[in-house]
């Protein structure tokens, strides 16, 4: 049973930054991308980053104030994935959202709020 352990949101102010954790047990943590997601009432999830087994890292082209401030690592001596994000903009307040593709299933975190707000 893949499980998640989602850590590092909170209310921050703009320009602010936080670092958020997501550990990981059920699966060989090593071995599969990791993904982050994140989701603000009445949208859908969007995804915002990955990073593959061998490190390399993905990001949304998609929100364009994203770029160069959100940073995406693993630890996997930790089973932990982390998203750094900086300069914290009042758009980023979102559920984020911890993401594995396992045995072709989608597992999900319980979601971590982060609010950015002065």
């Amino acid at each position: 049973q893949v499980q998640f352990e989602e850590s590092g949101g909170g209310l921050v102010q703009p320009g602010r930054s936080l670092r958020l954790a997501c550990v990981v047990s059920g699966i060989t943590f090593n071995i599969y991308p990791m993904h982050w997601y994140r989701q603000t009432p009445g949208n859908q999830r969007q995804w915002v980053a990955t990073i593959g087994s061998h490190g390399d890292t993905y990001y949304t082209e998609n929100i364009e104030s994203l770029q160069g401030r959100f940073t995406i690592s693993r630890d996997n001596s930790k089973n932990t994935v982390y998203l750094q994000m900086n300069n914290l903009k009042s758009d980023d307040t979102a559920v984020y959202v911890c993401n594995v593709r396992w045995r072709d299933a989608d597992y999900w975190g319980k979601g971590i709020q982060v609010t950015v707000a002065s």
